[in-house]
């Protein structure tokens, strides 16, 4: 295969494999359906990954290769590209309810990969209905048997990624079932299959901590990583040996680089104010000052986006369409809700499977638009001697700062208020379910008196049956399924439409 060199090997185990093959990554970019592929995996690399994993393949469809085109969709090795010598560390993940399965879909990705990871922490529905993900977690004779079966046949490791149960014991004597049956690398993600959502949630510090005192393996933490500051105070801890990112890694791909010397904050003059970006029991609960939010790169994301654009057009292997929008909108989200009728140019932009390339050239003028609009805002900023910190606000209910609008930073859902767990959306008049407001819109008007530029406008409601726009979504946790894989089949072979890559 084109630059791809398969190389016998001895199989290594446990931290000898993490140190020798993988590196000993610090920072890991999660497994994101529809998101964490082949031109967003380069861009992450360049800002800090060190290792990095496939969006989560269906082994049933990847192993019977029925469906057209699946396989060069999720992991096309035709171009020597993926998994080449660009791609590496790299862990190819499956989601599986089959173990001949998926070690026949194993098989096919063993030469391009460093390991293959098992997915057992999808929360979402169509898990459910397909039984995989973390509805298999109630059944671990069947998990042993899909861990061991990789262990005992493939050239190289097998690890597992993993939600915790509602108690410490429990997710620890799971956890240690997963490494008897064979895995080498644990990735706990501290949030319970319950947590997704509006139910998200803090992901819980303290079990991941338990795991990694339980196990022998290395552990990856995974969970309430916003700011670069938190890797440090996760590592704290969890005791973990890495930290994964999902959801802050798609707003901020920079999210593992250092702040540019020259422009690290100084001490902050704002009061401290307690952080809540990790539950109080998992980390140091004393206040923390603006700065210290400030530790890690935030560029223009603009700039990024028109990085992963260039990426997308070089490579010769394709890149779903759907992938390329869904990471614009979430790049350029502070902006867009600034700019509206760039934010709608962007949502009606299709792309003719025939000439991609065009729909890259128009998102990318629609891009550099938004760039020329920003730059005003960036040089009254500068000129007024007012740095990252100074442009920054504060969101009082979620206690976490809001920046500027033209740089990459996290989007996070404050904790519902203690009355209204539980309820979903508020109640309007007559006791019938009103519409949420969007956290994003209070924090918008913050940054806009921060930095004096001008207050977003509300896009207009969408009418009765109308889409909402992209934009408008809640963001989506990493195991979410795109509109892709609803439509893929289901593992326990009901009858569910194919994957299409929407034009």
């Amino acid at each position: 295969m084109p630059g791809v060199t398969v190389q016998e090997r001895k199989k290594l185990t446990g931290y000898d494999f993490f140190r020798e093959v993988l590196g000993s990554p610090k920072h890991v970019v999660a497994p994101m359906v529809d998101q964490s592929e082949l031109a967003w995996r380069k861009l992450s690399r360049k800002y800090g990954a060190q290792l990095v994993y496939t969006p989560m393949i269906n082994a049933k469809m990847f192993a019977e290769g029925s469906r057209k085109g699946y396989r060069e969709q999720n992991f096309n090795i035709t171009f020597g590209e993926e998994g080449g010598p660009e791609d590496r560390p790299l862990i190819v993940q499956f989601c599986a309810n089959n173990p001949e399965q998926l070690l026949a879909s194993a098989k096919v990705v063993e030469p391009y990969c460093d390991a293959v990871d098992i997915n057992l922490g999808c929360p979402q529905d169509i898990a459910k209905r397909g039984h995989y993900g973390s509805f298999l977690q109630d059944e671990w004779d069947l998990i042993y048997e899909l861990i061991n079966i990789l262990h005992r046949n493939l050239s190289i490791p097998v690890t597992a990624k993993f939600r915790v149960f509602s108690t410490v014991e429990k997710t620890v004597e799971y956890a240690k079932m997963l490494e008897r049956a064979g895995a080498q690398v644990l990735t706990c993600h501290g949030r319970m299959r319950e947590q997704r959502g509006h139910k998200t949630g803090l992901a819980d510090w303290e079990k991941i901590r338990a795991v990694k005192e339980a196990v022998s393996v290395p552990v990856i933490a995974n969970g309430n990583i916003l700011f670069h500051s938190d890797i440090e105070r996760c590592l704290a801890a969890t005791g973990a040996d890495a930290v994964m990112s999902a959801e802050g890694n798609l707003y901020n791909p920079a999210i593992f680089s250092p702040a540019p010397a020259p422009l690290l904050p100084s001490a902050s003059t704002d009061p401290p104010i307690p952080s809540t970006s990790a539950p109080a029991a998992s980390a140091d609960p004393s206040p923390r000052p603006l700065s210290s939010y400030l530790t890690g790169a935030h560029p223009r994301h603009t700039h990024l986006a028109l990085e992963y654009l260039s990426l997308v057009n070089a490579q010769r292997t394709p890149t779903s369409p759907s992938a390329v929008k869904g990471h614009l909108f979430k790049l350029l989200r502070p902006a867009l809700a600034r700019h509206t009728d760039l934010r709608d140019r962007l949502g009606r932009v299709r792309i003719d499977k025939a000439d991609s390339a065009a729909a890259w050239t128009q998102y990318a003028d629609i891009v550099r638009e938004l760039d020329a609009r920003l730059e005003e805002d960036v040089c009254a900023a500068e000129e007024a001697g007012r740095g990252l910190e100074a442009c920054a606000a504060w969101d009082e209910a979620a206690g976490l700062p809001v920046l500027p609008h033209w740089v990459a930073q996290p989007y996070f859902r404050p904790l519902p208020p203690p009355e209204e767990e539980g309820k979903g959306k508020s109640k309007g008049k007559g006791g019938k379910p009103g519409r949420e407001v969007e956290p994003q819109r209070e924090m918008e008007e913050k940054r806009s008196a921060a930095d004096g530029s001008p207050a977003p406008i509300d896009p207009p409601a969408p009418l009765a049956g109308e889409k909402r726009h992209p934009s408008d979504r809640t963001p989506e946790p990493e195991d979410r399924p795109s509109g892709d894989e609803v439509k893929r089949a289901k593992l326990d072979g009901d009858t569910v439409a194919g994957a299409i890559i929407h034009a």
